[in-house]
Formats: structure tokens, sequence, C-alpha cells
């Protein structure tokens, strides 16, 4: 007979987990007839927090997805009016994104979403498991230090 192995259960609950939050802001997010997904909604929360419009290369570094994936994210989001493609004033072969007035509407929307998402969530702990997970999360997130990168945003 073998012996459970901790790491694996402790990383199927962490898959487990993911797939409910997921989940769940999802729902909130169709309550609220936005109509972003959870993927949308992230790009457009990294774009708010974007100090000039980044290039669809920085989008997707900061989604840690393929150019192809923030492609098709942007064309789902300029079809529906919330952000557009600017061309780069200095390289015209270069194309940015920036949040249209309905973008920083829906992000409005969004916040509130997130917010009774994570209350849903977070409901059976307590404040002091609350402030125990955030810290081993934040453990978990940040792991090893990384090679400083410049970030455009």
């Amino acid at each position: 007979m073998t012996s459970p192995d901790p790491d694996g259960l402790l990383a199927e609950q962490l898959l487990r987990l993911t797939r409910r939050v997921h989940r769940i802001q999802k729902h909130h997010l169709q309550q609220r007839g936005l109509g972003v997904t959870p993927a949308q909604a992230r790009l457009l929360r990294i774009l708010a927090h974007c100090d000039t419009s980044p290039r669809m290369a920085d989008l997707a570094e900061r989604l840690e997805v393929v150019p192809r994936a923030v492609t098709t994210l942007v064309d789902g989001l300029e079809a529906s009016g919330k952000v557009r493609r600017v061309p780069d004033p200095t390289n015209r072969r270069v194309i940015r994104v920036e949040l249209t007035d309905d973008g920083q509407e829906a992000l409005r929307e969004l916040r509130g979403a997130r917010v009774s998402a994570a209350q849903e969530i977070l409901a059976p702990l307590t404040g002091a498991q609350r402030e125990a997970l955030g810290s081993l999360l934040d453990t978990l997130v940040d792991g090893p230090p990384a090679p400083a990168r410049g970030r455009t945003c």
C-alpha cells in the first residue's frame, strides 16, 4: 500500500480552489451583465494599472500568455467598445491598447463583482484565517526572486 503524497494532495486542493474561484468570479460577472470573461477582466485591470498604453507584447508578458491569446482578448473587448487599438506615435508598426470610457465604467462594475466573489469565497474563514491565508498565498505567488526586467506597466 502506498502512502498519500501530501504535496500532491495540496496541489490538487489548490487546483480545485482555482477552479472554484474562476467559477464564482464568472458567475458574479454574468450577474452584472458586463459581457466580460474573467480573462478579459484581468486584461482590463492590467490596462488600468499601466502608466501608458501598453503594446500587445507587453500585455502578453503581463498576462503570461502567448501574444495570440492577447489578440483574441483585445478583439472581444474592442468589439464591445471597452478598449481600442492605437498606433504607437514613434513606430507605426507597433499597436498599443488603451481603455475607453466604457472600459473605465466596466472596471468600476468589475470591482464590485470581485468584492462579491471574494466575500462568497472567503465567507467560511475567520479574520485570522484570512490573514494567514493571505500571507501563505503571498509566499507561494512570489516564489523565489526572479531576475529584474523592465516593465512598462
